[in-house]
């Protein structure tokens, strides 16, 4: 939790971009795994957590727009509940924690909520991604499960977006502290990685340092062998001398903010002339994207310079012919990676993707999005000081992708089809690293590189 002053000058700044009305923001609440008592681990909700900074279940609060008033609800622990959860501060300590000087019982925030709604008063929400919240949500608003998306406050979802892309300095220094996290993890996936050790083995030894240093993983690990599975979250192989395996994992900061890198490597220590062939395109894109990354560009232009790349070195390799130009424009690129070049990077992987892109068609509010410019969606996202997004190129050898665009005839005369039967077993390359946007370029999150040249990934693999 950062100083009080900050939370108290973010909710000013949401003031004063929204303007009018009452902002509802919900906290998430514990969540069952098997059996109510058994839960997952708790995680807050990320835009609660940028305004009131309590990473503690059953938490809600209300600005309102027009006073600037805030106020957090919640209850106090019992008796009953003290004899299983140990004393926990009152919700008024809470609130005074973050500069809020008023605080309520929960109970209260529905009679709040209606009073506003019954005084025509708009109530500003984000799109719900939890269940839970959800059913808040028809409570107090009295609205059904399927109309909460057209209530949505567009005001709301634009103003958070913007203020959560532009990091402050406090932001910066949790996220550098994130990536030491990040490189714990990444550095024992390859010194633990051996011919013969299970991917669950190696998996889980990843997990427990993002516990270790931080307070768990940022998402769920991908470790795989199958690199050309983009989320590929099964660890039931048994690692293979001559086979590549990926690994794409992160940690999250006492903060909550979060780190997210991938790295590949071979299993036994040393890449074979077609990997290294491979993997050095892919690295030459990661590097290009990061050297070419300035302010006020437009996110598609910053994965295009890596796409870019990557055609240019297959084309070496002779998957790819003719002009790049050519190859560029007609989206071939696509059939080697097959996502985008980076994320926002925040409070969440894929920041603010919650809020916007991931969470329903923006063809409701497109103008908006194209003014706005910012990470609510990447195709018209304009990349500014503070931004903090991922570089992760990649090229990846995905036989039914290929066997589709080539039974469709799919970039015919630009990819080499037949040469192409040649990688069907290849599996997959990544390599991420997250950058900030600074005034005159931009700058890789971290003090330190996690091993990335071929040499020296071959020098850490196997060491334990």
């Amino acid at each position: 939790m950062f100083a009080s002053e900050i939370y108290t000058k973010r909710r000013a700044e949401l003031v004063k971009r929204v303007g009018k009305g009452v902002i509802l923001l919900p906290g998430n609440v514990e969540s069952p795994f098997n059996y109510p008592n058994n839960t997952y681990p708790f995680r807050q909700d990320s835009t609660f957590l940028y305004f009131f900074g309590q990473n503690v279940p059953a938490l809600a609060a209300v600005i309102d727009a027009e006073s600037g008033v805030a106020t957090m609800y919640g209850d106090d622990f019992t008796v009953e509940d003290i004899i299983w959860m140990g004393p926990q501060a009152k919700i008024a300590e809470l609130a005074a924690q973050v500069g809020v000087g008023e605080s309520k019982p929960m109970a209260k925030l529905y009679d709040d909520v209606r009073e506003a709604l019954q005084k025509g008063r708009q109530v500003h929400y984000l799109p719900p991604y939890r269940g839970e919240t959800k059913l808040m949500l028809c409570d107090l608003l009295g609205k059904k499960p399927e109309e909460l998306h057209a209530g949505k406050s567009i005001d709301l979802m634009f103003a958070v977006a913007e203020m959560r892309e532009r990091k402050g300095e406090e932001e910066i220094a949790a996220l550098e502290e994130a990536f030491e996290i990040g490189y714990q993890m990444h550095t024992t996936a390859m010194r633990y990685t051996r011919p013969g050790r299970t991917e669950h083995e190696v998996a889980a030894m990843v997990d427990a340092m993002a516990l270790q240093y931080g307070t768990g993983v940022s998402f769920t690990t991908i470790f795989s062998q199958h690199g050309e599975v983009l989320h590929n979250h099964d660890h039931s192989g048994i690692l293979t001398g001559g086979r590549l395996v990926l690994c794409d994992c992160g940690g999250e900061h006492k903060n909550n903010y979060v780190s997210d890198h991938t790295r590949t490597f071979p299993v036994n220590g040393k890449f074979t002339q077609k990997q290294k062939d491979i993997y050095n395109i892919v690295l030459r894109a990661h590097d290009a994207a990061a050297e070419a990354l300035r302010p006020e560009m437009m996110y598609t232009e910053y994965s295009d310079v890596a796409a870019r790349t990557l055609l240019e070195g297959l084309k070496e390799l002779g998957l790819v012919c003719g002009s790049v130009d050519d190859a560029l424009a007609a989206g071939a690129a696509y059939l080697f990676m097959p996502h985008g070049l980076g994320h926002g990077m925040g409070l969440d992987v894929h920041d603010c993707e919650n809020i916007g892109e991931r969470s329903f068609s923006l063809e409701e509010v497109i103008e908006r999005a194209k003014q706005a410019a910012c990470c609510i969606t990447r195709q018209y996202w304009r990349l500014v000081p503070g931004t903090v997004l991922s570089d992760e190129p990649g090229i990846y050898f995905v036989p039914a992708l290929i066997d589709k665009m080539r039974a469709e005839g799919k970039y015919k005369g630009i990819v080499n089809y037949d040469k192409l039967d040649e990688y069907r077993d290849f599996g997959g390359i990544r390599l991420e690293d997250d950058l900030l946007v600074t005034a005159t370029g931009s700058k890789v999150i971290g003090n330190k590189t996690i091993p990335i040249k071929v040499e020296d990934v071959e020098a850490i693999v196997g060491e334990c």
